[in-house]
């Protein structure tokens, strides 16, 4: 009914109106967490253990551990499972005033697990008052059963499993992982064209290990936001700034995997690029389930401003969002 100064608050309103008190608190909108994985079953905390031990993150995904023994873990679980692994996780962040969640696939890495893990996720919006964003993120590793073939499978998710996931209405957006240990940017440009082609607006992680030029090909593709940045290059930036795609700021997973080189804040200052943070909420790389705590970090650790922390949870990650 009002909002603003007690003193200039019409009496006639003031009739009848519940009174919030706020104590002297900020009010802001919801806050949004614009990139996670929460729907995953079981934990990878034996890599934090190799980490600790200096194992890099391509030595344990070649060591049978990452996304592939998720993978294992989710496709073991059923849906009804993986709403009750979940939902804790949720909780924790609609404890912290988190309103909107998006929540990745990219553990399934066939159709029926993948439309397994989305349908979970729409699920988790039907049993909290959330709501719930889901992002197909097929293009995330390669599975056991496509032994080694890159090629086959992006055919497979662009031609079979994507398709069929939009037929169904299952996600909001499609994402893919840019990465020496993922899809190179030609792979990845397949599985955009789907989903052009099926009318889904795209995201990326891109350049969170190496500059795969990942931000220029997300920007290329007008995609909603590019996500990591670590190893972004201005080129990337002046991009991303011109195609108003989103720089989504990802702490937590800096943070665990002991990662040495920073975002490049100030090019995406300097060129204008807004930027999003999340919590990257995943099992290996980002166990991570407090929106508060990663604004912190991005403060802490690559220097965002207060101002910049609290806009990057909740309209620029909407924006990230669409």
């Amino acid at each position: 009914v009002y909002a603003g100064p007690e003193s200039e608050l019409p009496p006639t309103l003031a009739q009848g109106a519940e009174t919030v008190d706020c104590e002297g608190r900020w009010i802001t909108p919801g806050l949004i967490d614009c990139h996670t994985h929460l729907v995953h079953a079981g934990n990878r905390a034996n890599e934090f253990e190799m980490r600790l031990a200096g194992a890099t993150y391509e030595e344990v995904a070649r060591a049978g551990g990452g996304i592939v023994s998720s993978v294992k873990s989710l496709r073991a679980a059923s849906e009804s499972e993986l709403v009750t692994q979940s939902l804790p996780r949720l909780d924790a962040l609609i404890a912290e005033g988190v309103t909107t969640v998006e929540v990745k696939s990219g553990y399934g890495l066939d159709l029926e697990n993948e439309k397994k893990s989305l349908r979970a996720a729409r699920r988790l919006g039907n049993q909290r008052p959330v709501t719930i964003r889901t992002t197909f993120l097929g293009a995330h590793a390669l599975p056991p059963e496509a032994k080694g073939d890159k090629d086959a499978f992006i055919d497979l998710v662009a031609k079979e499993i994507l398709p069929a996931v939009a037929a169904e209405g299952l996600a909001d957006a499609v994402d893919g992982f840019c990465e020496g240990i993922a899809f190179s940017p030609e792979r990845m440009a397949r599985v955009f064209d789907a989903a052009k082609a099926a009318g889904l607006p795209v995201k990326l992680h891109a350049d969170q290990l190496s500059n795969l030029h990942g931000a220029e090909l997300a920007a290329r593709y007008g995609a909603l936001s590019a996500d990591h940045l670590e190893y972004t290059d201005e080129a990337g930036a002046a991009a991303m700034a011109k195609a108003g795609t989103v720089a989504t700021i990802l702490p937590g997973a800096y943070y665990f995997i002991r990662e040495t080189k920073k975002p490049p804040i100030g090019l995406f200052r300097q060129h204008g690029v807004k930027m999003a943070v999340a919590t990257d909420n995943n099992p290996g790389t980002s166990p991570l389930t407090s929106l508060l705590l990663t604004m912190n970090m991005a403060a802490t650790l690559f220097g965002l401003t207060v101002d910049e922390c609290i806009a990057g949870v909740t309209r620029e990650a909407a924006r990230a969002l669409g």
